[in-house]
C-alpha cells in the first residue's frame, strides 16, 4: 500500500512537474510574441508619426505660401480701390467746391440786391 502511495505521489509529482515546463514555455513564448507585437507597433506607432510630420510640415509650407500671395494679391486689390476712392472723392470735393462757391456766390449776389 506505502508502494502504490509513494507511486502515485510520484506520478502525479513528475506529471506537475511537466505540465509547469510546459506552462513556463508557453508563458515564454507568449512573452517573446507580445514583444515582437510591441516592438512592431512602436515601429510602425514611429512611422506614422514621422510621416504625419512631413505631411504637416508641407501643408503649413503650402500655406504659408499662399497666405503670402494672398496678402500679396489683397494689398494689391486694396491700393487699387484706394486709387480709385481717392479720384471719385476727389471729384466729389471738386463738385461740393463748386456748389459752395455757387451759393456763396448765389448769396453775395443776393445780399447786394437787398442793400
Amino acid at each position: 500500500m506505502k508502494k502504490r502511495s509513494l507511486s502515485l505521489a510520484t506520478i502525479l509529482l513528475v506529471t506537475a512537474t511537466i505540465g509547469a515546463q510546459t506552462v513556463k514555455q508557453e508563458v515564454k513564448k507568449d512573452t517573446k510574441t507580445v514583444g515582437k507585437t510591441i516592438k512592431k507597433g512602436a515601429k510602425a506607432t514611429g512611422d506614422g508619426i514621422k510621416d504625419g510630420a512631413e505631411w504637416v510640415g508641407d501643408k503649413t509650407k503650402k500655406g504659408a505660401k499662399a497666405t503670402a500671395n494672398g496678402v500679396k494679391d489683397g494689398a494689391k486689390w486694396t491700393g487699387k480701390t484706394v486709387k480709385k476712392g481717392a479720384k471719385w472723392t476727389g471729384k466729389q470735393a471738386e463738385k461740393g467746391a463748386d456748389a459752395v462757391s455757387d451759393t456763396y456766390k448765389d448769396v453775395k449776389a443776393d445780399l447786394k440786391k437787398k442793400n
